[in-house]
């Protein structure tokens, strides 16, 4: 016969709120990702007050890599982290299945239900397991927009070794701006990032733990 005792204090499941709810390999490609675009975004900064196209320059003093050959060295460095390492977060997030199962299913409607929700002040963050559907649209769009970085990027490069990229981005120069203009909305989408994590500050707590934020 089985010993009552045993059973009342052995859990049938592991509690919910005990389980991580985001994975080790998640949380460390995350911090990583931030890094390097923190570091080709300053850099970049800088290499861009070298040749500006538009009627401003960036200050200087928060830029990375003092001149114009510092800040190119720490740009491909930091390229090559964040390809490598983007490369790492999006297969392991495909083969795991994170991917379909955080992201979608996404439609026009919810985005709208959400969005007016979140400007009534009414959107829920009670699971931070659970992505609502402007969640999922602003990530979706920030690693695509990553991608269109990173082939513009190809093209400031490696002009002449990417001859049809070019063509596609419109130019050399149409590629420049092209480029900008996404690395302006990769600080746009950080920007609101940081807000959402000021007002749900756990959300910090799990990507750091990978526990915090649920009650049992």
């Amino acid at each position: 016969m089985q010993n009552p005792s045993i059973t009342a204090s052995t859990p049938a499941h592991k509690p919910r709120g005990r389980q991580p709810i985001h994975p080790a390999w998640m949380r460390v490609t995350h911090w990583i990702n931030a890094l390097a675009v923190l570091m080709l975004v300053t850099s970049g900064w800088r290499i861009y007050n070298a040749a500006p196209f538009f009627a401003f320059d960036i200050p200087n003093g928060i830029t990375l890599g003092g001149w114009l050959g510092g800040a190119i060295q720490w740009h491909f460095a930091a390229m090559w982290l964040l390809v490598a390492n983007g490369l790492l977060y999006l297969t392991l997030n495909i083969a795991s299945g994170r991917l379909f199962h955080k992201f979608f299913p996404l439609s026009p409607s919810g985005i709208w239900h959400d969005a007016m929700a979140a400007l009534r002040g009414k959107l829920s963050h009670a699971d931070p397991r659970h992505y609502n559907n402007v969640q999922r649209l602003a990530y979706l769009f920030v690693m695509l927009d990553i991608v269109l970085l990173v082939l513009s990027g190809l093209v400031l490069w490696k002009s002449v070794q990417f001859p049809v990229l070019r063509e596609l981005l419109g130019g050399y120069e149409f590629a420049r701006r092209i480029h900008f203009v996404a690395m302006a909305a990769v600080v746009a989408f950080v920007a609101v990032h940081l807000v959402m994590v000021a007002l749900v500050p756990r959300t910090l707590l799990t990507m750091l733990s990978g526990k915090a934020g649920l009650k049992p």
